[in-house]
Protein backbone atom coordinates (compact mmCIF):
# COMPACT_ATOMS: atom_id res chain seq x y z
CA UNK A 1 0.00 0.00 0.00
CA UNK A 2 1.37 3.68 -1.31
CA UNK A 3 0.85 6.02 1.71
CA UNK A 4 3.03 8.58 3.19
CA UNK A 5 4.44 6.86 6.58
CA UNK A 6 4.37 10.41 8.53
CA UNK A 7 0.87 10.32 7.69
CA UNK A 8 0.28 6.60 8.86
CA UNK A 9 2.30 7.35 12.02
CA UNK A 10 -0.26 10.25 13.08
CA UNK A 11 -3.08 7.73 12.64
CA UNK A 12 -1.84 5.13 14.27
CA UNK A 13 -1.39 7.50 17.33
CA UNK A 14 -4.68 8.85 17.08
CA UNK A 15 -3.15 12.37 16.02
CA UNK A 16 -5.45 12.23 13.18
CA UNK A 17 -8.20 10.47 12.04
CA UNK A 18 -8.30 8.14 9.11
CA UNK A 19 -9.73 9.88 5.44
CA UNK A 20 -11.98 7.76 3.63
CA UNK A 21 -9.45 7.51 1.30
CA UNK A 22 -6.70 5.98 3.30
CA UNK A 23 -9.46 3.86 4.49
CA UNK A 24 -10.14 2.88 0.75
CA UNK A 25 -6.99 1.85 0.51
CA UNK A 26 -6.67 -0.87 3.53
CA UNK A 27 -9.76 -2.02 2.50
CA UNK A 28 -8.28 -3.14 -0.47
CA UNK A 29 -4.65 -4.32 1.04
CA UNK A 30 -6.80 -6.35 3.26
CA UNK A 31 -9.53 -7.62 1.17
CA UNK A 32 -12.03 -6.13 4.33
CA UNK A 33 -14.70 -6.20 1.50
CA UNK A 34 -16.05 -2.47 2.44
CA UNK A 35 -16.14 -3.15 6.43
CA UNK A 36 -13.00 -1.01 7.41
CA UNK A 37 -14.59 2.07 4.50
CA UNK A 38 -17.85 1.64 6.82
CA UNK A 39 -15.71 2.17 9.93
CA UNK A 40 -15.40 5.98 8.63
CA UNK A 41 -18.32 8.48 9.09
CA UNK A 42 -19.00 9.80 5.42
CA UNK A 43 -19.31 13.71 5.57
CA UNK A 44 -22.32 14.78 6.83
CA UNK A 45 -24.38 16.28 3.78
CA UNK A 46 -28.02 16.91 3.28
CA UNK A 47 -30.04 15.12 0.65
CA UNK A 48 -31.27 17.07 -2.18
CA UNK A 49 -34.55 17.59 -1.65
CA UNK A 50 -36.80 16.69 -4.75
CA UNK A 51 -38.16 19.23 -6.70
CA UNK A 52 -42.32 19.36 -7.14
CA UNK A 53 -43.55 19.10 -10.26
CA UNK A 54 -44.82 22.51 -11.96
CA UNK A 55 -47.07 22.53 -15.06
CA UNK A 56 -45.13 23.61 -18.34
CA UNK A 57 -47.32 26.85 -18.83
CA UNK A 58 -47.51 27.89 -14.93
CA UNK A 59 -44.76 29.78 -14.65
CA UNK A 60 -42.04 32.52 -16.18
CA UNK A 61 -38.50 32.59 -16.38
CA UNK A 62 -36.97 35.71 -15.77
CA UNK A 63 -32.80 36.05 -17.18
CA UNK A 64 -30.16 38.77 -16.40
CA UNK A 65 -28.08 39.00 -18.34
CA UNK A 66 -24.71 41.32 -17.55
CA UNK A 67 -21.43 41.88 -19.49
CA UNK A 68 -19.71 41.28 -16.64
CA UNK A 69 -20.26 37.41 -16.57
CA UNK A 70 -22.45 37.72 -13.31
CA UNK A 71 -25.69 36.32 -15.24
CA UNK A 72 -28.60 35.12 -13.42
CA UNK A 73 -32.01 33.00 -13.97
CA UNK A 74 -35.26 33.08 -11.80
CA UNK A 75 -38.37 31.44 -12.32
CA UNK A 76 -41.66 32.96 -10.98
CA UNK A 77 -45.17 32.11 -10.79
CA UNK A 78 -47.42 33.96 -12.86
CA UNK A 79 -49.34 35.27 -9.80
CA UNK A 80 -46.35 37.02 -9.03
CA UNK A 81 -45.36 38.30 -12.65
CA UNK A 82 -48.80 40.25 -12.72
CA UNK A 83 -48.86 41.62 -9.04
CA UNK A 84 -45.65 43.19 -9.56
CA UNK A 85 -45.80 44.68 -13.12
CA UNK A 86 -42.96 44.84 -13.80
CA UNK A 87 -41.75 47.32 -16.99
CA UNK A 88 -39.72 46.36 -19.73
CA UNK A 89 -37.23 47.92 -22.33
CA UNK A 90 -38.73 46.03 -25.03
CA UNK A 91 -41.43 43.09 -25.43
CA UNK A 92 -43.02 41.16 -27.47
CA UNK A 93 -45.89 38.34 -27.95
CA UNK A 94 -46.03 35.36 -30.12
CA UNK A 95 -48.36 32.87 -31.65
CA UNK A 96 -51.79 34.96 -30.40
CA UNK A 97 -54.43 32.26 -30.98
CA UNK A 98 -53.03 31.37 -34.09
CA UNK A 99 -51.47 28.00 -34.97
CA UNK A 100 -47.88 27.99 -36.47
CA UNK A 101 -47.69 26.16 -40.16
CA UNK A 102 -47.16 22.16 -40.11
CA UNK A 103 -43.69 23.44 -42.02
CA UNK A 104 -42.42 26.25 -39.72
CA UNK A 105 -43.55 23.38 -36.82
CA UNK A 106 -40.96 20.63 -37.88
CA UNK A 107 -38.67 23.15 -39.34
CA UNK A 108 -38.00 24.37 -36.06
CA UNK A 109 -37.89 21.14 -34.60
CA UNK A 110 -35.02 19.69 -37.19
CA UNK A 111 -33.49 23.24 -36.88
CA UNK A 112 -33.36 22.80 -32.64
CA UNK A 113 -32.02 18.71 -32.62
CA UNK A 114 -29.18 20.01 -34.49
CA UNK A 115 -28.25 23.42 -32.35
CA UNK A 116 -28.48 20.79 -29.49
CA UNK A 117 -25.78 18.56 -30.73
CA UNK A 118 -23.76 21.53 -30.97
CA UNK A 119 -24.48 22.92 -28.02
CA UNK A 120 -23.38 19.23 -26.60
CA UNK A 121 -19.94 19.79 -28.38
CA UNK A 122 -19.61 23.01 -27.42
CA UNK A 123 -20.08 22.07 -23.97
CA UNK A 124 -17.11 19.78 -24.17
CA UNK A 125 -14.78 22.50 -24.34
CA UNK A 126 -16.15 25.95 -22.39
CA UNK A 127 -17.41 26.55 -19.32
CA UNK A 128 -21.00 26.42 -18.46
CA UNK A 129 -22.02 30.64 -18.33
CA UNK A 130 -21.22 30.61 -21.86
CA UNK A 131 -24.09 28.32 -23.08
CA UNK A 132 -26.67 28.58 -20.00
CA UNK A 133 -27.98 31.24 -21.56
CA UNK A 134 -28.99 30.37 -25.05
CA UNK A 135 -29.89 26.67 -23.86
CA UNK A 136 -32.49 28.18 -21.19
CA UNK A 137 -33.70 30.44 -24.31
CA UNK A 138 -34.38 27.65 -26.38
CA UNK A 139 -35.75 25.33 -23.62
CA UNK A 140 -38.88 28.00 -23.48
CA UNK A 141 -38.81 28.94 -27.24
CA UNK A 142 -39.39 24.89 -27.68
CA UNK A 143 -42.27 24.79 -24.83
CA UNK A 144 -43.95 28.14 -26.00
CA UNK A 145 -43.97 26.89 -29.59
CA UNK A 146 -45.38 23.74 -28.37
CA UNK A 147 -48.88 25.58 -27.62
CA UNK A 148 -49.17 26.12 -31.68
CA UNK A 149 -48.77 23.32 -33.67
CA UNK A 150 -50.81 19.73 -33.98
CA UNK A 151 -50.69 16.99 -31.41
CA UNK A 152 -47.45 15.32 -32.86
CA UNK A 153 -45.27 17.78 -33.51
CA UNK A 154 -46.14 18.94 -29.89
CA UNK A 155 -44.98 15.65 -28.66
CA UNK A 156 -41.71 16.06 -30.43
CA UNK A 157 -41.30 19.43 -29.30
CA UNK A 158 -41.91 18.48 -25.82
CA UNK A 159 -39.93 15.90 -25.80
CA UNK A 160 -36.79 17.98 -27.26
CA UNK A 161 -37.54 20.78 -24.89
CA UNK A 162 -36.99 18.36 -22.23
CA UNK A 163 -33.74 17.32 -23.07
CA UNK A 164 -32.72 20.47 -23.55
CA UNK A 165 -33.94 21.33 -19.65
CA UNK A 166 -31.67 17.66 -18.82
CA UNK A 167 -28.89 19.18 -20.33
CA UNK A 168 -28.93 22.13 -18.69
CA UNK A 169 -29.59 20.55 -14.92
CA UNK A 170 -26.27 19.04 -15.83
CA UNK A 171 -24.25 21.80 -16.69
CA UNK A 172 -25.46 23.45 -13.74
CA UNK A 173 -24.33 20.99 -11.62
CA UNK A 174 -21.05 21.91 -12.69
CA UNK A 175 -21.30 25.08 -11.95
CA UNK A 176 -21.93 23.35 -8.29
CA UNK A 177 -24.97 24.50 -7.68
CA UNK A 178 -26.82 21.03 -6.81
CA UNK A 179 -30.09 22.03 -6.28
CA UNK A 180 -30.64 24.15 -8.99
CA UNK A 181 -29.63 21.68 -11.18
CA UNK A 182 -32.40 19.31 -9.97
CA UNK A 183 -34.58 21.81 -10.07
CA UNK A 184 -33.98 21.89 -14.06
CA UNK A 185 -34.05 17.95 -13.86
CA UNK A 186 -37.75 17.90 -12.67
CA UNK A 187 -38.34 20.53 -15.46
CA UNK A 188 -37.38 17.63 -17.85
CA UNK A 189 -39.52 15.48 -16.54
CA UNK A 190 -42.28 17.68 -16.49
CA UNK A 191 -41.99 18.54 -20.32
CA UNK A 192 -41.74 15.00 -21.34
CA UNK A 193 -44.26 14.19 -19.29
CA UNK A 194 -46.52 16.76 -20.98
CA UNK A 195 -45.21 15.17 -24.56
CA UNK A 196 -46.34 11.88 -23.07
CA UNK A 197 -43.20 10.55 -22.04
CA UNK A 198 -43.10 9.05 -18.64
CA UNK A 199 -39.59 7.38 -18.74
CA UNK A 200 -37.30 10.74 -18.15
CA UNK A 201 -38.71 10.47 -14.63
CA UNK A 202 -36.52 6.96 -14.56
CA UNK A 203 -33.54 9.24 -15.97
CA UNK A 204 -34.20 11.89 -13.20
CA UNK A 205 -33.35 9.23 -10.57
CA UNK A 206 -30.05 8.57 -11.83
CA UNK A 207 -29.60 12.16 -12.40
CA UNK A 208 -30.06 12.96 -8.16
CA UNK A 209 -27.80 10.02 -7.80
CA UNK A 210 -24.71 11.94 -9.51
CA UNK A 211 -25.44 14.35 -7.02
CA UNK A 212 -25.53 12.21 -3.98
CA UNK A 213 -22.46 10.37 -5.37
CA UNK A 214 -20.22 13.20 -5.27
CA UNK A 215 -21.19 14.02 -1.87
CA UNK A 216 -20.19 10.69 -0.75
CA UNK A 217 -23.30 9.14 -0.11
CA UNK A 218 -23.46 5.27 -1.39
CA UNK A 219 -26.58 4.30 0.45
CA UNK A 220 -28.60 7.41 -0.96
CA UNK A 221 -26.87 6.86 -4.76
CA UNK A 222 -27.65 3.02 -4.55
CA UNK A 223 -31.13 3.45 -3.54
CA UNK A 224 -32.09 6.26 -6.11
CA UNK A 225 -30.39 3.61 -8.92
CA UNK A 226 -32.42 1.12 -8.01
CA UNK A 227 -35.63 2.64 -8.34
CA UNK A 228 -34.27 3.91 -12.01
CA UNK A 229 -34.15 0.07 -12.70
CA UNK A 230 -37.79 -1.16 -13.10
CA UNK A 231 -38.77 -3.09 -16.36
CA UNK A 232 -41.52 -0.81 -17.76
CA UNK A 233 -38.12 1.94 -18.21
CA UNK A 234 -36.27 1.88 -21.58
CA UNK A 235 -33.18 -0.53 -21.58
CA UNK A 236 -30.81 2.53 -21.88
CA UNK A 237 -32.19 4.21 -18.95
CA UNK A 238 -31.74 0.96 -16.88
CA UNK A 239 -28.23 0.45 -17.84
CA UNK A 240 -27.21 3.71 -17.10
CA UNK A 241 -29.26 3.37 -13.68
CA UNK A 242 -26.85 -0.16 -13.69
CA UNK A 243 -23.68 2.17 -14.15
CA UNK A 244 -25.01 4.31 -11.01
CA UNK A 245 -25.83 1.63 -9.16
CA UNK A 246 -22.22 0.01 -9.75
CA UNK A 247 -20.74 3.46 -8.54
CA UNK A 248 -22.84 3.47 -5.27
CA UNK A 249 -21.64 -0.05 -4.77
CA UNK A 250 -17.77 0.68 -5.06
CA UNK A 251 -18.48 3.95 -2.51
CA UNK A 252 -19.25 1.53 0.19
CA UNK A 253 -16.56 -1.10 -0.87
CA UNK A 254 -18.49 -3.90 -1.95
CA UNK A 255 -16.95 -4.97 -5.22
CA UNK A 256 -19.51 -8.37 -5.83
CA UNK A 257 -22.54 -5.93 -6.10
CA UNK A 258 -20.64 -3.68 -7.90
CA UNK A 259 -19.34 -6.13 -10.79
CA UNK A 260 -22.99 -7.55 -10.85
CA UNK A 261 -24.17 -4.17 -11.57
CA UNK A 262 -21.77 -3.29 -14.01
CA UNK A 263 -22.62 -6.64 -15.89
CA UNK A 264 -26.24 -5.64 -15.99
CA UNK A 265 -25.54 -2.19 -17.07
CA UNK A 266 -23.05 -3.21 -20.52
CA UNK A 267 -25.98 -6.08 -21.08
CA UNK A 268 -28.70 -4.11 -20.96
CA UNK A 269 -26.69 -0.43 -22.84
CA UNK A 270 -25.61 -3.22 -25.34
CA UNK A 271 -29.57 -3.55 -26.79
CA UNK A 272 -30.77 -2.00 -29.82
CA UNK A 273 -33.68 0.16 -29.15
CA UNK A 274 -35.84 1.24 -31.83
CA UNK A 275 -34.17 4.14 -34.42
CA UNK A 276 -34.93 7.59 -33.53
CA UNK A 277 -34.07 11.39 -33.87
CA UNK A 278 -34.01 11.69 -30.35
CA UNK A 279 -30.41 12.99 -28.87
CA UNK A 280 -29.05 10.06 -26.77
CA UNK A 281 -29.44 10.35 -23.02
CA UNK A 282 -26.43 10.06 -21.39
CA UNK A 283 -23.28 11.13 -22.29
CA UNK A 284 -22.67 10.64 -26.13
CA UNK A 285 -18.86 11.09 -25.45
CA UNK A 286 -18.00 7.93 -24.36
CA UNK A 287 -17.21 5.36 -26.66
CA UNK A 288 -17.52 2.70 -23.99
CA UNK A 289 -18.97 3.79 -20.86
CA UNK A 290 -19.21 0.59 -18.88
CA UNK A 291 -15.52 0.43 -19.07
CA UNK A 292 -14.66 3.93 -18.19
CA UNK A 293 -16.88 3.45 -14.93
CA UNK A 294 -15.07 -0.10 -14.41
CA UNK A 295 -12.35 2.17 -14.23
CA UNK A 296 -14.01 4.63 -12.06
CA UNK A 297 -15.28 2.38 -9.72
CA UNK A 298 -12.03 -0.13 -9.38
CA UNK A 299 -10.22 2.86 -7.95
CA UNK A 300 -13.67 3.65 -5.94
CA UNK A 301 -12.67 -0.25 -4.63
CA UNK A 302 -9.16 0.64 -4.08
CA UNK A 303 -7.48 -1.12 -6.35
CA UNK A 304 -5.48 1.73 -8.00
CA UNK A 305 -3.33 0.10 -10.27
CA UNK A 306 -6.38 -1.37 -11.93
CA UNK A 307 -8.22 1.68 -12.06
CA UNK A 308 -4.94 3.14 -13.90
CA UNK A 309 -4.98 0.58 -16.58
CA UNK A 310 -8.44 0.69 -17.37
CA UNK A 311 -8.45 4.59 -17.65
CA UNK A 312 -5.97 4.28 -19.34
CA UNK A 313 -7.94 2.18 -21.81
CA UNK A 314 -10.50 3.83 -21.94
CA UNK A 315 -9.09 7.65 -22.23
CA UNK A 316 -7.61 6.36 -25.64
CA UNK A 317 -10.96 5.89 -27.10
CA UNK A 318 -12.28 9.18 -26.15
CA UNK A 319 -12.10 12.12 -28.55
CA UNK A 320 -9.02 14.93 -28.00
CA UNK A 321 -12.55 17.10 -28.91
CA UNK A 322 -14.23 15.67 -25.70
CA UNK A 323 -12.25 17.80 -23.33
CA UNK A 324 -14.54 17.72 -20.37
CA UNK A 325 -14.67 13.81 -20.82
CA UNK A 326 -10.84 14.06 -20.83
CA UNK A 327 -10.09 16.06 -17.76
CA UNK A 328 -12.89 14.20 -15.70
CA UNK A 329 -11.44 10.75 -16.04
CA UNK A 330 -7.79 11.87 -17.16
CA UNK A 331 -7.42 13.53 -13.50
CA UNK A 332 -8.81 10.54 -11.78
CA UNK A 333 -6.25 8.59 -13.54
CA UNK A 334 -3.76 10.78 -12.70
CA UNK A 335 -5.16 10.29 -8.81
CA UNK A 336 -5.08 6.58 -9.44
CA UNK A 337 -1.52 6.52 -10.49
CA UNK A 338 -0.73 8.82 -7.52
CA UNK A 339 -2.23 6.63 -5.00
CA UNK A 340 -0.71 3.92 -6.09
CA UNK A 341 2.51 5.37 -5.75
CA UNK A 342 3.80 6.29 -9.63
CA UNK A 343 4.61 10.22 -8.57
CA UNK A 344 6.03 11.42 -11.44
CA UNK A 345 3.82 9.31 -13.52
CA UNK A 346 0.72 10.93 -12.11
CA UNK A 347 2.26 14.49 -12.30
CA UNK A 348 3.04 13.77 -16.17
CA UNK A 349 -0.31 12.77 -16.80
CA UNK A 350 -1.83 15.65 -14.85
CA UNK A 351 -0.02 18.57 -16.81
CA UNK A 352 -1.55 18.55 -19.72
CA UNK A 353 -5.03 18.25 -18.39
CA UNK A 354 -4.69 21.56 -16.68
CA UNK A 355 -5.71 24.28 -19.23
CA UNK A 356 -8.94 21.87 -20.06
CA UNK A 357 -9.50 21.81 -16.33
CA UNK A 358 -9.17 25.68 -16.34
CA UNK A 359 -11.40 25.81 -19.53
CA UNK A 360 -14.27 23.62 -18.44
CA UNK A 361 -14.45 25.30 -14.90
CA UNK A 362 -16.11 21.66 -13.49
CA UNK A 363 -17.31 21.86 -10.03
CA UNK A 364 -17.19 17.78 -10.03
CA UNK A 365 -13.86 17.68 -11.98
CA UNK A 366 -12.51 20.28 -9.04
CA UNK A 367 -13.49 17.44 -6.60
CA UNK A 368 -10.82 14.95 -7.79
CA UNK A 369 -8.43 17.69 -8.82
CA UNK A 370 -8.34 18.61 -5.12
CA UNK A 371 -7.81 15.39 -4.13
CA UNK A 372 -4.87 14.64 -6.59
CA UNK A 373 -3.49 17.93 -4.96
CA UNK A 374 -3.55 16.55 -1.10
CA UNK A 375 -1.95 12.97 -2.30
CA UNK A 376 0.59 14.72 -4.37
CA UNK A 377 1.67 17.55 -1.54
CA UNK A 378 2.43 14.29 0.87
CA UNK A 379 5.06 14.09 -1.79
CA UNK A 380 7.00 17.29 -1.90
CA UNK A 381 10.19 16.16 -2.68
CA UNK A 382 9.55 15.35 -6.16
CA UNK A 383 10.38 18.33 -8.67
CA UNK A 384 7.80 17.55 -11.01
CA UNK A 385 5.57 17.77 -7.78
CA UNK A 386 7.00 20.86 -6.83
CA UNK A 387 6.42 22.61 -10.69
CA UNK A 388 2.75 21.15 -10.45
CA UNK A 389 1.94 22.52 -7.07
CA UNK A 390 1.28 26.37 -7.59
CA UNK A 391 -1.12 25.75 -10.66
CA UNK A 392 -2.61 22.89 -8.82
CA UNK A 393 -3.69 24.89 -5.70
CA UNK A 394 -4.82 27.82 -8.03
CA UNK A 395 -7.38 25.73 -10.16
CA UNK A 396 -8.61 23.42 -6.56
CA UNK A 397 -9.92 27.03 -5.52
CA UNK A 398 -11.29 28.00 -8.55
CA UNK A 399 -14.78 29.25 -8.02
CA UNK A 400 -17.28 27.70 -11.01
CA UNK A 401 -20.35 29.61 -10.80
Amino acid sequence: MHYSKAQLSKVERGIKAPSRDLARLCDAALHAGGALIALVAPPVTDVPKEPAPYGVNEEEWVIQLSPDGSSGFQPVGRRQVVSAGAASLMSWRTGGQGRVSPSGGVGMLDASRSLFTHYRRLGQSVEPGFLLPGLIAQTHTLRELSAHVDSRTRQELLALGSRYAEYVGWLVQETGDEQAALWWTQRAVDLAAAGGDRALAGYALVRRALVTLYQDDAEQTVALARRAQSGTLPPRIRGLAAQREAQGHALAGDGEACLRALDRARTLLARQESESDAPVIGSMHLPDSVGMITGWCLFDLGQMRRAAEELDRQLALVSPDAVRTQVRYGVRRALAYASHGEIDHACALAAPLLDGVEAVRSATVTIDLRRLSRVLARHSGHALVRRLEPRLAVLSRLPVS
